[in-house]
């Protein structure tokens, strides 16, 4: 097959995968930029399996026009983060529920429903709705990015104009096994203002989210989110993050469970002095298909940024890391950090991995890393030879091993509740 007869097909099931679909009505601006964002899908295509940054992740189901159905998993425990005092918003199959929901409201902190947002001339969602998104198809296009800004149909629309006392919780329930859910959140951060956003919940059967967050001068925004309980699920996700001078941005994501998760992140670093850290802990079991794929870009002097991701397989599950550091030139004593590493506790299971470095200024400390092994038998025979048994030595050690992520979330008591929960999934692979 040509290039040519290829990029047809593609194009043929991008028009496929979008007929039938509805753009969302809103103010004139709002219908623009849809129909703006819809022309770019179709020019562009959905991803293909030959495409460079999906060819280890069959973008197949995602691409399908009808979602997959995944059966709704009751767990036994208590929802993470449930044990905090938060703002909850919650959703159901990519709906948001008012009256599951705390008031929109708290001190320092605008709250809105996307759809009431896009729907006025006058709000300030104009200038930042799907312009994050657009931006960052250049140099990697992200197809699926673009579908969630022409047809999301649900979403929060956060600003911070201070420091912000208790978390804005997001819940994602999943209550319908053939749900396909879109969800597209825009956050600003205004300057000198801090924000903490939760995220958790199986979401749908089928789940598609975009996130874009604007971090003001001198703000701090802290991101923690938990995906999983939901076995059958499978997700695409996007953070899309502008960081202006001397402000802090930091995200840390959980994942465990799910046939399919694929979490993009596009960090654009505007700001003098700045720092940006994204970090994540996966654990995956059988037919487990996790990948990550970051990209940071240094556009500006004395900035910081880390990479830290850990993934723990068996039993045949997969994981895959695609992460970038791109120093412009005038990005001058840039401090560029990044590792991946999993480990496989069997022989089926596999780690795949693509870190790149693309520097242009003479005056940066840059470094990356990445590495695949099993569990240390020396590690191992030390706590066995001390009477730890071999179940519980290899739980401590695969705990040990993602301690440097888990170490990336600032707030000690959210901390703790991941690494509960972490243990807790060891402990119930074990039966």
């Amino acid at each position: 097959m040509t290039r040519a007869e290829l990029k047809q097909k593609k194009l043929d099931a991008t028009a496929a995968r979008v007929e039938g679909m509805t753009l969302p009505a809103g103010a004139p601006w709002a219908e623009a930029l849809r129909q703006d964002a819809l022309n770019r899908l179709l020019s562009m295509g959905l991803p293909q399996g030959r495409d460079e940054y999906w060819r280890w992740t069959r973008p197949d189901s995602l691409n399908a026009v009808e979602a997959p159905k995944a059966a709704v998993f009751v767990a036994g425990e208590a929802p993470v983060f449930s044990g905090l005092e938060r703002i909850k918003i919650v959703f159901v199959d990519g709906v948001f529920d008012a009256e599951a929901s705390d008031a929109l409201e708290g001190e320092n902190l605008e709250i809105m429903r996307l759809s009431d947002a896009l729907s006025s001339d006058i709000h300030w969602v104009k200038d930042a709705y799907g312009v994050q998104e657009k931006k960052a198809q250049d140099p990697v296009e992200r197809p699926f990015a673009t579908l969630n800004t022409a047809f999301a149909t649900d979403g929060m629309v956060i600003r911070a104009t201070g420091k912000v006392a208790k978390p804005v919780s997001l819940v994602y329930l999943h209550k319908q096994e053939s749900s396909d859910a879109i969800l597209h959140h825009v956050i600003r951060v205004d300057e000198g203002a801090e924000l903490t956003v939760l995220e958790n919940g199986p979401a749908a059967a089928r789940f598609n989210k975009v996130m874009e967050i604007e971090v003001s001068d001198k703000a701090a925004f802290h991101h923690v989110r938990a995906q999983g309980r939901d076995h059958e699920r499978r997700a695409v996700t996007h953070v899309f993050a502008t960081v202006g001078q001397e402000a802090l941005f930091k995200s840390f994501t959980m994942t465990a469970n799910g046939v399919l998760t694929r979490n993009e992140v596009f960090i654009d670093i505007v700001g003098d002095d700045s720092v940006a850290h994204v970090a994540g802990a996966a654990m995956g079991d059988g037919d487990f298909l996790h990948d990550d794929t970051v990209f940071i870009t240094h556009d500006a002097e004395r900035c910081e940024s880390r990479q830290v991701f850990k993934k723990v397989l068996r039993n045949g599950a997969k994981a895959v890391f695609q992460g970038k550091i791109l120093v412009k030139p005038e990005a001058q004593k840039t401090d560029g950090y990044q590792i991946s590493q999993g480990l496989l506790l069997d022989d089926n299971s596999q780690f795949l991995a693509k870190p790149e470095l693309e520097i242009y200024a003479d005056d940066v400390a840059c470094s990356h890393g990445s590495t695949v092994g099993a569990i240390d038998d020396e590690a191992l025979f030390y706590l066995r030879s001390r009477g730890v048994p071999a179940s519980d030595a290899t739980d401590l050690l695969t705990l040990a091993f993602l301690a440097e992520a888990i170490a990336e979330i600032e707030d000690a008591v959210i901390a703790e509740d991941i690494l509960h929960r972490l243990e807790g999934w060891l402990k119930r692979r074990r039966k």
